[in-house]
């Protein structure tokens, strides 16, 4: 049964078929609600929203063909109840360009204070770019499938954006994340977001290979930076900041980066490369201070635990490479996780390519660590770990093969004091990044046979600041979003 009708406020034309809302227009209840609460709403033309507050409610796509402007300092806040996401479909497109002095906010529409992880969706990106299972639905329940040929697809501009407590946990194991990318194009423009109290990971990529710069991953649920099914987009100045009380059932990461889910050796391979990353996590000083342990009595969610069915478990490495991923990092920083890097051999080829040198993590200083390396998922022990026919076995004689690969990189340095580091906060977020003068950060970087067009290799410094004065953060973004009143 069909049934068309016209909304009292004169809204465009919807029609209504089997829970599912077709429209050219986005806007309801006389301009101030983007969609109308059902869980497929498909938007299929072209509109602006211009800049003001607008309550976003239950799924609305970005159709293919559709084309959504949003103007510089609009804030989109997302809906608990129908569980809000805003979905760019491939072949759709979104204009969300804001600016440095009128980012665009999408956030909880809970008021000041009682704002959690998990409020509403998230922001959804998808394209026609490589992915190596050649299309798939993207993670977090929505109908979308992306994935295609087109490395050079473009999706839109999403610059100078906030989303904050996003990451709805739809169902077990299928949240959805604060910014998810499913097969985005490197012809699509993504610099300036920072992704706040996301209750699963922060940033994610399915395949694509899509570039980008100047993200901030702060106080996130699961991993800060997930890469999977091929992505081989290049990313650079990146921050990230952990809450020590929160951290996922599946450990938390830095970068948690597979080829794909059973570690097969299909291409294209998640191969991306990533520089002047900055990774501040649960263990640094100041937070060993206030009493953080690595255990479920402290990591218990805080005042942020959002009581939705989503777990909370333990934090583990600042970089986890595994399931044949050839993830390269370079001139990065890394501060206070309970294990260095985990080159992980369970599944997949990972540790053979790191040994055959595809793998490159190089001019990469980590401190204040627990343990430098491990070479298995939730081991948190120093040890040699070998693989054979899924079984591991250890060597309680030797160190871990991650670790050795660690100290053998070129330019790769540990300190066991990150106060050696000489870092302070500029941005009222609690924790020390931004490096002072004298700095052993400061002109210790290399980009020696990094083959990239989009990195900047004229930067000189390790991590994503080149010093006090550095102002790519100024003006759009905010370490206090639960007490800020939209």
């Amino acid at each position: 049964m069909k049934i068309r009708k016209k909304t009292e406020d004169g809204d465009p034309e919807v029609t209504i078929k089997e829970g599912h809302a077709y429209s050219e227009g986005l806007l309801f209840n006389n301009g101030s609600e983007i969609g109308n609460g059902y869980q497929n709403y498909i938007f299929t033309g072209k509109e602006t929203l211009k800049k003001g507050t607008y309550l976003l409610k239950g799924w609305v796509y970005v159709a293919d063909g559709a084309e959504l402007t949003i103007e510089p300092g609009t804030i989109i806040k997302g809906d608990k109840q129908t569980k809000a996401a805003l979905i760019i479909e491939p072949g759709g497109k979104a204009i969300m360009q804001g600016t440095a002095s009128e980012p665009i906010v999408m956030t909880s529409a809970q008021p000041a204070g009682q704002r959690k992880p998990g409020d509403w969706g998230g922001l959804i990106i998808c394209g026609k770019a490589k992915h190596n299972n050649g299309t798939d639905q993207i993670e977090g329940g929505p109908r979308t499938v992306h994935g295609g040929s087109d490395d050079e697809d473009n999706s839109g501009i999403f610059q100078y954006i906030r989303v904050e407590f996003a990451g709805y946990p739809f169902e077990t194991d299928k949240e959805i994340n604060g910014i998810t990318f499913g097969s985005v194009g490197r012809g699509t423009t993504i610099d300036h977001l920072q992704v706040s109290y996301s209750n699963d990971d922060s940033f994610e990529w399915f395949g694509g290979s899509v570039n980008c710069k100047y993200l901030i991953a702060y106080n996130g649920w699961d991993d800060e930076f997930d890469t999977d099914n091929g992505f081989s987009g290049h990313v650079q100045f990146c921050l990230s900041i952990r809450d020590p009380k929160i951290a996922d059932q599946s450990q938390s990461n830095g970068f948690e980066s597979d080829n794909c889910a059973d570690g097969g050796l299909v291409s294209p391979y998640t191969n991306p490369v990533f520089s002047n990353v900055t990774f501040i996590g649960p263990g640094t000083n100041k937070n060993r201070a206030a009493g953080y342990v690595n255990d479920a009595d402290y990591i218990n969610g805080g005042e942020m635990y959002p009581n939705n069915g989503s777990g909370l478990g333990k934090f583990q490495a600042a970089m986890q490479i595994r399931r044949s991923s050839q993830l390269a990092c370079y001139n990065s920083v890394a501060i206070g996780y309970p294990i260095g890097l985990i080159i992980d051999g369970e599944r997949g080829n990972s540790v053979g390519f790191a040994k055959d040198g595809t793998i490159k993590l190089q001019n990469i200083i980590f401190a204040n660590m627990d343990v430098l390396g491990s070479d298995a998922n939730k081991k948190y022990e120093d040890v040699l770990g070998v693989y054979e026919n899924g079984t591991i076995t250890y060597d309680e004689t030797q160190e871990s093969f991650s670790s050795t690969f660690f100290k053998s990189q070129t330019g790769n340095k540990y300190y066991e004091d990150e106060d050696d580091l000489l870092l302070t906060d500029k941005y009222n977020t609690g924790q020390n990044y931004i490096p002072q003068t004298g700095s052993p950060l400061l002109g210790a970087a290399s980009f020696t046979g990094v083959n990239s067009t989009f990195l900047n290799t004229s930067v000189t410094y390790i991590g994503a600041f080149s010093g006090p004065d550095d102002t790519w953060m100024d003006g759009w973004t905010n370490f206090d979003p639960q007490n800020t009143v939209y």
